[in-house]
């Protein structure tokens, strides 16, 4: 009988065959950097040389592949290569539409690095339908860049409406799946053509390992422009990252439900707590996109920024925390807390150019999977 598994049972075995030499139930860390060829000049795997593949970058990308829902992926070496590696993979001269509200190191590249090479993008708030759709009708648009919920304020935009305008005029539509995951959304289902991901964030989920991934819902062309990259470039994943990226995601839906219930209290407090401004989280009934993340969320998620009174008491209030730790990163098994004066600057780079405007007196929390009952009195001492 045809057995098909859930997503949890996915994230235990997707790419974790049992070891062809020792019937290991973990697989190994292969960090061979080439493999022997047989007499006649062949490999009797298909493996050569270590830019090229790896047996657990192999294991990694088709785990991705199972949980996303895609025909292929390309694991790299950071988020930002994943994001690179799809500008590259476009025409000379293409247009991009891209949000305003979204990781500052995606605006960063577009209008720094790629602008030098020709590449034009056009920001917009991706909430806002008429502005997504103006700017889908820039000539030459071959590419609409999603990032939902997003970073920091967690907007919600509508996968399927704006896939289906990016299709109308032969664009392809990407989302940035990072912050919900497959565990919470499913970009595929809702019309985008390509996702991306921080591996570093919740799929590796313990903050000592770095990558990315980009996951094709089809092995087109596109994705072997990709591919290309990926291996001309040599920004492949490193098997040892590849191995503990794979072992993060086996707890993946139980890390990312409990953030997310913890998430959702935490919420709640703050916005009933005097000392702050404004809350954003999509499960709030006042978020403005609250009915649209019901509809293509399962949950929502284990990220929520407020805003207090100013930016010297967002710094107050951070270096206060005694359970979240103020560190940058997010989606990891420990809780932290990031300032929004010190977002942009951390990217070591010219942020005037930056659409994206973060309130100085914003504070960024990554639930991790402490009990709540103190997360929440962590915060309420700290406030205090």
């Amino acid at each position: 009988m045809q057995i098909n598994p859930g997503i949890e049972t996915l994230a235990v075995h997707a790419g974790h065959p049992l070891d062809s030499g020792t019937d290991a139930v973990t697989p190994a860390i292969h960090l061979s950097t080439t493999f022997a060829r047989q007499s006649d000049g062949s490999y009797q795997h298909p493996y050569d040389y270590i830019r090229c593949t790896n047996p657990g970058r192999d294991n990694l990308e088709k785990c991705l592949c199972e949980l996303e829902g895609g025909e292929a992926a390309a694991a790299v070496a950071s988020g930002s290569a994943a994001t690179a590696s799809v500008f590259l993979a476009l025409e000379p001269g293409a247009h991009v539409v891209a949000p305003r509200d979204a990781y500052c190191g995606t605006g960063l590249l577009l209008n720094t690095v790629f602008a030098r090479w020709h590449l034009k993008s056009t920001f917009v708030d991706m909430t806002d339908l008429n502005q997504v759709e103006k700017a889908i009708s820039i000539p030459n648009t071959q590419l609409v860049w999603l990032e939902t919920p997003s970073n920091p304020l967690l907007k919600i935009s509508d996968i399927a409406a704006i896939s289906q305008m990016a299709h109308q005029v032969g664009a392809k539509c990407v989302c940035d799946n990072t912050w919900a995951t497959p565990i919470l959304q499913r970009p595929f289902e809702l019309g985008a053509d390509l996702v991306t991901h921080s591996f570093t964030k919740y799929l590796g989920g313990h903050g000592d390992a770095m990558g990315g991934v980009v996951v094709s819902k089809v092995k087109d062309e596109f994705f072997e422009r990709i591919r290309q990259i990926q291996v001309g470039l040599g920004i492949g994943n490193a098997p040892f990252d590849a191995w503990l990226i794979l072992r993060g995601i086996q707890t993946l839906p139980l890390r990312i439900k409990a953030s997310s219930e913890a998430a959702s209290y935490i919420a709640q407090f703050l916005s009933q707590h005097p000392q702050v401004k404004r809350v954003y989280y999509p499960g709030l009934p006042e978020h403005p996109g609250a009915e649209l993340a019901t509809r293509q969320m399962l949950m929502n998620g284990g990220m929520v920024s407020f805003q207090v009174a100013s930016r010297k008491e967002a710094f107050q209030v951070a270096g206060k925390l005694q359970v979240f730790t103020s560190a940058t990163s997010l989606g990891g098994v420990k809780s932290l807390v990031e300032i929004g004066a010190l977002m942009e600057s951390m990217q070591n780079l010219d942020t005037s150019s930056v659409e994206a405007v973060i309130p100085d007196d914003l504070l960024r929390l990554s639930v991790g999977i402490e009990d709540v009952k103190t997360l929440i009195g962590d915060l309420e001492q700290a406030l205090s």
